[in-house]
């Protein structure tokens, strides 16, 4: 039933939800039959279906009048079984360390839609450090209805409005060094992803080692819909993924690589599953794991966690031969959305956006083709985040999407 229809708890759990002594009384006393099940139940002493102890789960089993423990996988992780078993080694209100056993650390957001701000970047900063102290890496995931929706908007917008630009700018510097720097950390960080997996919760994915994803994942950049551009690494991420790819010589074209991350972050593309994000280039072959069944995602990630330890994992240093196709790209860039604007296929902000976005991508004011690194890539990133912040339009999408969910095409 939970698989099927997507119920949040099944039949027997909704019975302990609801507490099975009122809801056998109500029936008996509305004059209703109370099923056999639920009267040998109470029967035998027991007041619930399923019983939680050491952050384990035993169920009711008819047959013997009496709980049995249920038979999992290994990879079926319960996060809230560990929170009742005292697992949890740290904490704030957005975000928890959970011990995962075997070395294995977990960092679980718990916000609405799991949006990110500094409760949730504060606590991965502590997860690193306490990592790197005593545990074999870092799996970053949670068993909410969504791994993150993305930055938090409603702060945002609250900083836009008072101008603090300064705090804009230490945001979205702090938000750049969280996700860019994963790889160069000296243990595995793994990533588990599912449901969405939007905006800053796309990068923070991006910047890990490896990425455990559910099949049913919808996973995109779609800052463009509310007038900014991904500003937490993601347009530099993509930008070296879509060029990777080439054979580098004199006469390599970089223009169809670029391109391709400039459409992908400008029409604000979403996979539809774990094998479209692929295609999209939000994820790498060796880089991924599909898992088809949700309950076993954070336990494939602990896993990967631990076959990269005992493989003798090293950090990679940062990129710094990123090709950056200068003005004569960007001029193409500016030609297309002419083009576009004249057809009405976008607005004049529309417009504005896609030249910002490809003022990062061909390298800001490079007159010809460079190999750069990836800070300098981000210091673009940065720079064109706070210039869009400061647009009215963005400003009223951003506003309109918080009220609406929505985006606004002005």
């Amino acid at each position: 039933m939970k698989w099927g229809y997507n119920w949040e708890l099944g039949p027997f759990e909704i019975w302990d939800a609801l507490g099975v002594p009122a809801t056998a009384g109500r029936l008996s006393k509305e004059g209703r039959e109370v099923p056999v099940v639920v009267r040998d139940l109470l029967a035998s002493g027991k007041v619930a279906f399923y019983d939680e102890r050491d952050g384990k789960r035993s169920f009711f089993d008819v047959a013997r009048r009496g709980y049995a423990a249920e038979i999992e996988s290994p990879k079926a992780i319960h996060l809230p079984r560990l929170h009742k078993a005292n697992r949890v080694v740290r904490g704030n209100p957005g975000a928890s360390l959970i011990d995962l056993g075997d070395g294995v650390m977990c960092l679980e957001f718990h916000t609405k839609m799991n949006v990110i701000g500094s409760d949730q970047l504060g606590m991965l900063r502590e997860s690193l450090e306490e990592v790197r102290q005593n545990f074999a890496g870092l799996v970053i995931g949670n068993q909410g209805p969504h791994f993150s929706a993305g930055a938090n908007l409603m702060l945002l917008t609250t900083q836009i409005q008072n101008e603090d630009w300064d705090e804009i700018d230490l945001m979205i510097r702090t938000f750049q060094k969280a996700t860019s720097t994963l790889r160069q950390f000296e243990k595995p960080v793994v990533a588990a992803c599912h449901g969405y997996t939007l905006g800053g919760g796309c990068e923070l994915a991006m910047g890990c080692d490896h990425i455990v994803i559910a099949a049913e994942t919808y996973m995109g950049l779609p800052e463009v819909g509310v007038g900014l551009i991904p500003g937490a690494h993601g347009t530099k991420e993509m930008l070296i993924r879509c060029t990777e790819q080439f054979i580098r010589n004199d006469e390599t074209d970089y223009f169809p690589g670029v391109r391709s991350a400039w459409e992908t972050i400008g029409l604000a593309k979403v996979s539809t599953s774990a094998p479209d994000a692929a295609k999209l280039r939000y994820l790498r072959s060796g880089e991924t794991t599909v898992v088809l069944n949700r309950d076993w995602v954070i336990g494939e990630a602990k896993a990967q966690v631990l076959q990269m330890a005992a493989r003798g994992y090293r950090p990679r240093p940062q990129r710094t031969d990123i090709p950056a196709i200068g003005q004569n790209g960007l001029a193409l860039f500016k030609l297309i959305l002419q083009q576009m604007r004249a057809g009405g296929q976008i607005s004049e902000h529309d417009q504005k956006v896609g030249e910002k976005l490809a003022y990062i991508l061909c390298g800001g004011d490079l007159t010809s083709l460079h190999f750069v690194s990836e800070q300098y890539v981000m210091d673009l990133e940065r720079e064109v985040f706070l210039r869009l912040c400061g647009e009215p339009m963005t400003v009223e999408r951003i506003k309109h999407t918080l009220k609406t969910g929505k985006p606004l095409r002005n």
